[in-house]
């Protein structure tokens, strides 16, 4: 997998909501009512991430989740990190 240009990752962005690129990597915070469901989202995206073996940093601030998405093995990021973020997205709902 290659490492996606600047254009190619700003284009990809404006397909997700709430999304930005901070140095190396893409990044998102997301909100929930209270802790309850936002320890259920992580554990909605686990499996997500598990099965296509892409792993996001989480950052659980009591009802606030952010997920950091990067291709470590490539170096940056990659097709695959927007995949995953697709997805996480629509765990979301």
């Amino acid at each position: 997998m290659t490492v996606l240009s600047d254009a190619e990752i700003e284009s990809r962005l404006t397909q997700l909501s709430g999304w930005s690129k901070e140095g190396e990597q893409i990044k998102k915070r997301y909100e929930f009512p209270n802790f309850v469901e936002a320890i259920a989202y992580v554990q909605r995206i686990s499996g997500l991430a598990e099965e296509a073996r892409h792993h996001p940093d989480i950052t659980i601030n009591y009802n606030k989740v952010t997920l950091t998405l990067s291709t470590h093995d490539e170096g940056g990021i990659t097709e695959k990190d927007f995949d995953a973020a697709g997805a996480f997205e629509a765990a979301a709902g």
